[in-house]
């Protein structure tokens, strides 16, 4: 490895460590009075010693590292090092006969591991006094909650932080009181953050736990901002292990760390087999599901992924990001329509896809609601029928389908039209064919039409928020969580099944926006929240299961499987007229044909 002018310095540091090492382990066998004959002895031996613990040293790769930053793993590297260099030069000594003392064998290893980390660490100290003393005196004081090891790499980095001083630690383990994180003493559990916080003269404090669960981390926001501090958090535990950042990159509490929820466990193996060298189709590949789908597919490595949508701009995004992030994934973009049965066939034949996730939809309720009541049968509905037929042709493996919980008792033609394409995909299951599998849930965090990039709008325009009623609830759960459960779902399913996802407890709306609106840094008296109505098609409460259900367990704890009533087996063909027909029903006529497909459907 060629060395720069400062792996050159420490190299040569090392050699006369070695030779410094040496000379003082013969001077120590014989008390500091060194017998001239030993003199040109320990001198003799050491030009044999010195060359090979150079060539060690240099294998060992001693000088890849700063001695600024030095470390225990680079000290579990000198010792290593030095161990194999003894073992070495004894083995030489011993086949040149030259006869050297035993305890210098013994001796002269420690010293040289305690000169040349005591070098390295004194070195480092020196460089962080200097570096302490351009820190401004006047920072901001801080308290971080939690004593972790994320707590504690935390505090070490803002130790040399111009801006933070942290000036106390807080966790609920009391084994961790009264004891101190590199410096910054650990004061008490975090209830006692309010009683403390004057003393402390802190404004902000800085969550640093980024294992715990959404709860823990929850009821910590919520004592911090009681105690009058604004909240900041580490980055979550999958972003320091992506390593797409580090735990000195603080940032605000967002509303996914308030209503997040723990991480999914997936059989990861179970995916890599199953999707391993696959070619896998998602419909609505530019939407925030179907895109969410695309990157997580490509961790499991599949020979291609096809990204069809019908937008050119969200299937331009996603193809950009893909090039970006998954240089190394072959994809497949293209335009094209669900309904097209055309377009369909010809990316079947062409591509051959074995596994498909059904993401294409109209999933907005009053948008839907009026004047567009025909287009969401044509594009839920008949738009499934020609994808799912179009599978059972080429021999597709699996079909997943993406349903919503709007689905159970719909009051709304979006909620009918996606029960009926869920009856629909179970008529067409066979035992030996394509082998369909659906999936519920509710809303997801920051998806395209949901409340939340709409509040945060309306907060930056500085209000009010518009909430429809003060007692409307969802459930909701953030984008990678619900995608990873669709997922495990399509590995463990395919029989017909509907799969129905943890949805967690539900989240009334106008607690959500009282959540935005503090984040955002502002409280009810300055924005307001108004109550607007609930629109066409909206229910005030959602529901995850059917009257008519029933809910079975499966190994995996956040999924469960909706016994729905049997789907007629002809109801392909009973279809058929109805989406084949040429002049459109109005909204009033797609109600009164959707209530005979579906049943529990009651418009309102």
């Amino acid at each position: 490895m060629p060395l720069n002018w400062r792996a050159l310095f420490a190299f040569l540091h090392d050699i006369f460590a070695v030779s410094t090492a040496w000379i003082i382990a013969f001077s120590l066998r014989f008390n500091l009075d060194l017998p001239a004959p030993y003199v040109e002895l320990a001198v003799e031996s050491a030009f044999r010693v010195v060359p090979l613990y150079a060539l060690i040293f240099l294998a060992s790769g001693l000088y890849r590292g700063f001695w600024r930053y030095a470390s225990l793993p680079d000290l579990q590297r000198i010792i290593i090092a030095v161990i194999v260099g003894a073992l070495a030069s004894t083995a030489l000594l011993v086949m040149l006969q030259i006869a050297v003392p035993r305890s210098v064998l013994a001796v002269s290893p420690v010293l040289l591991v305690m000169i040349m980390g005591g070098s390295r660490l004194a070195y480092r100290g020196w460089k962080e006094r200097r570096l302490g003393a351009l820190i401004p005196a006047t920072r901001e004081p801080v308290v971080v909650l939690g004593a972790t090891e994320a707590a504690a790499s935390l505090i070490k980095d803002l130790a040399r932080s111009p801006q933070w001083q942290v000036v106390g630690v807080f966790d609920d383990d009391s084994t961790h009181h009264h004891r101190q994180i590199h410096g910054a003493m650990v004061y008490g559990a975090i209830s006692a953050l309010s009683a403390l916080q004057s003393r402390l003269n802190a404004r902000h404090a800085i969550i640093a736990m980024p294992e715990a669960d959404h709860g823990t981390r929850r009821r910590a926001v919520e004592l911090a901002r009681a105690a009058g501090l604004q909240v900041l958090t580490v980055p979550s535990f999958d972003d320091l292990i992506s390593g797409r950042v580090t735990i000195s990159q603080i940032r605000n509490v967002e509303l996914d760390d308030l209503l997040g929820r723990d991480p999914v466990k997936l059989d990861t193996a179970g995916l890599h087999e199953w999707l391993g060298h696959r070619i896998v189709l998602v419909s609505g590949a530019g939407g925030s599901i179907g895109a969410e789908l695309c990157r997580q597919i490509a961790r499991y490595e599949p020979r291609r992924i096809v990204l069809l949508d019908n937008s050119e701009f969200s299937l331009y995004s996603i193809e950009q990001e893909f090039s970006r992030r998954f240089p190394g994934v072959a994809i497949s973009t293209l335009i094209g329509d669900v309904k097209d049965a055309q377009r369909i066939r010809q990316l079947f034949a062409e591509l051959q896809p074995t596994v498909i996730f059904h993401a294409a939809a109209y999933k907005h309720v009053p948008l839907m609601e009026n004047d567009n009541a025909w287009q969401a049968v044509m594009n839920n509905v008949l738009g499934t029928r020609v994808l799912a037929e179009a599978a059972i042709a080429h021999g597709v493996e699996k079909f997943v389908l993406i349903s919503t919980d709007k689905a159970v008792n719909p009051t709304n033609v979006m909620g009918a039209t996606k029960r009926l394409a869920e009856l629909l995909c179970q008529s067409l299951q066979r035992p030996d064919g394509t082998r369909f599998i659906i999936v519920r849930f509710g809303n997801v965090l920051g998806s395209t039409g949901s409340v939340i990039p709409k509040f945060r709008v309306q907060i930056a325009d500085g209000g009010p928020v518009t909430v429809t009623h003060p007692e409307i609830t969802r459930f909701f759960m953030s984008i990678p969580e619900a995608v990873q459960l669709v997922m495990q779902a399509g590995l463990m399913g395919g029989n017909g099944e509907i799969f129905v996802l943890d949805m967690g407890a539900p989240v009334k709306i106008a607690d959500l926006a009282r959540d935005m609106i503090r984040l955002s840094g502002f409280d009810e008296s300055d924005i307001k929240i108004v109550y607007t109505g609930l629109r066409p098609g909206e229910k005030l409460y959602e529901e995850v299961l059917a009257a008519d259900e029933n809910s079975l367990p499966t190994p995996h704890p956040k999924l469960r499987i909706a016994k729905a009533r049997p789907a007629p087996t002809d109801l392909l063909n009973q279809l058929t007229p109805w989406l084949a027909c040429t002049t459109p029903p109005d909204d009033s006529g797609v109600r009164r044909q959707l209530v005979l497909w579906v049943p529990e459907y009651r418009p309102q």
